[in-house]
């Protein structure tokens, strides 16, 4: 059995590499690309958007699953890894027709467009979820890190004036591709040869339909606010403001959610030997790790918003400052649905639940988005994106009422929003004080870091407490 402690380690120092890429790379984007370049950019994502999640089809979360269900069976894991490749294939393939199409019908001339198809071919190369399934972390981390790193070389080295917009793209794009192959090496050490008479890729086709229902909606509220943002405004910029603003408060919150990419297939493994009291005791953790982390990092980030913008991003990104504060609550709502939805409706085959609260969340973005959007274009899509993951999250905790008290849940919270409005009134005084710099913004997440850790030791936290002693017990060997 893999170590939690030792999986959530790889995979947060990868998040942590994640938040730093864009902390080294974002303001020389944003200066040489342009807001508007920016919003081309993001735009034009928000469109194969749809057609990578058409060849992904929900097939990530099904495999990464059965493969933790099958730890101890080697040979079943190759029987579940040549299906799920077969089926890999056919729908990048239609993914990859369906988006051609697409760009003749509408007359697409843009190269921008046909350069964003390379994200849909890494999703062919894309083999994690094998070793997620087998919690071998270590090894999609080394070849993140490689990634990573060559990414940042690579814009540094090639993209230098708002003409480099499309090579921009492609860097993106190729990267991707790029980090698939490279997983692809670690596999001749796992996987055997099957006969082709047991692999059989539709055989549990309804239960992947089943798992890539609840990601067309999350797409639809995730993606097509920016979608409907470009159609609504009559430039890129709008959407170029957003774009920063999501930018930065997902970054965060990857740190949060990294825990679910490591307890899901925990969980997994233990719903299957049938030991649900186990499940719940490691859920109850998992809400309290995302409190302990996602409350402080919303109210950290609502109030050195107005700091860290002008001087991170650069002349005329001012309201992403505005758009980063009203956005930083998904920090909270999506760190709990990701506990909810990913970590227990996924492993514990509750999957149609998950289905219907994305799709309640769904429906709802859509519509208020109609009305919002038009009134207040960016600020209108930030504020819709966060009154659907509370709507989302609400939903889910409806729904898994039989299996978790709700009370309880929410009963973890209370050490750490005491110690966050502690820091967010000292550190607001502060904040009033200091003039945008990269010295001041530090000076706040400093003091505020601080404040927030000295009210949990006054509170004796469990958490806190138990992360503490660890890190001791590491430096004393």
């Amino acid at each position: 059995m893999k170590s939690i402690s030792k999986n959530y380690f790889y995979n947060l120092s990868y998040q942590i590499l994640t938040l730093l890429t864009p902390l080294i790379t974002a303001p020389y984007i944003a200066r040489t690309l342009g807001v508007d370049g920016i919003g081309e950019y993001s735009f034009s994502y928000s469109i194969v958007a749809y057609f990578v999640l058409l060849a992904g089809f929900g097939i990530p979360s099904y495999a990464q699953r059965e493969i933790a269900y099958h730890q101890d069976d080697p040979h079943e894991q190759s029987r579940i890894f040549w299906e799920v490749i077969s089926l890999q294939i056919i729908f990048v393939l239609l993914s990859l027709a369906g988006y051609y199409i697409l760009g003749k019908v509408w007359g697409v001339d843009s190269q921008i467009y046909w350069v964003q198809a390379l994200n849909i071919v890494a999703i062919f190369f894309d083999v994690s979820w094998f070793f997620q399934g087998l919690e071998e972390f270590g090894k999609i981390v080394f070849r993140n890190f490689l990634v990573r790193i060559a990414n940042i070389a690579l814009l540094f080295l090639f993209v230098k004036t708002p003409d480099d917009l499309i090579l921009y793209t492609f860097i993106m794009g190729g990267m991707n591709v790029l980090s698939g192959l490279l997983i692809c090496l670690f596999l001749k050490d796992y996987i055997r040869v099957v006969p082709v008479s047991k692999i059989h890729p539709f055989r549990n086709i309804s239960t992947v339909i089943q798992l890539f229902l609840p990601q067309i909606a999350i797409q639809v509220y995730v993606i097509l606010d920016k979608t409907m943002l470009g159609f609504f405004a009559d430039t890129y910029t709008e959407n170029g403001y957003y774009e920063q603003a999501d930018k930065i408060v997902k970054m965060c919150l990857s740190i949060a959610t990294s825990l679910g990419t490591v307890m899901l297939p925990r969980v997994a493994f233990t719903f299957a030997q049938g030991n649900i009291e186990k499940v719940r005791e490691y859920m109850m953790k998992s809400y309290r790790f995302i409190f302990f982390l996602s409350i402080p990092m919303c109210f950290g980030l609502i109030i050195t918003a107005s700091n860290f913008v002008p001087w991170f991003f650069g002349p005329g990104y001012e309201p992403v400052a505005k758009l980063i504060a009203i956005e930083s609550t998904v920090i909270i709502t999506i760190g709990l649905s990701n506990v909810t939805g990913v970590q227990f409706m996924v492993s514990t085959k509750r999957q149609n639940e998950l289905t219907f609260s994305v799709v309640v969340g769904a429906i709802f973005n859509f519509v208020i988005n109609l009305f919002l959007i038009p009134a207040f274009m960016s600020t209108g899509v930030a504020i819709a994106t966060a009154l659907t993951e509370l709507v989302v999250t609400t939903v889910q905790f409806w729904l898994v009422r039989d299996f978790f008290s709700i009370k309880e849940i929410l009963k973890q919270c209370r050490t750490y929003l005491a110690g966050s409005i502690v820091m967010i009134f000292g550190v607001s005084f502060l904040a009033k004080t200091l003039s945008p710099s990269i010295l001041h913004t530090l000076i706040l997440i400093i003091v505020g870091g601080l404040m927030y850790i000295a009210c949990l030791l006054l509170m004796k936290d469990d958490m806190l407490c138990l992360a503490i002693g660890k890190v001791k017990r590491k430096f004393s060997h």
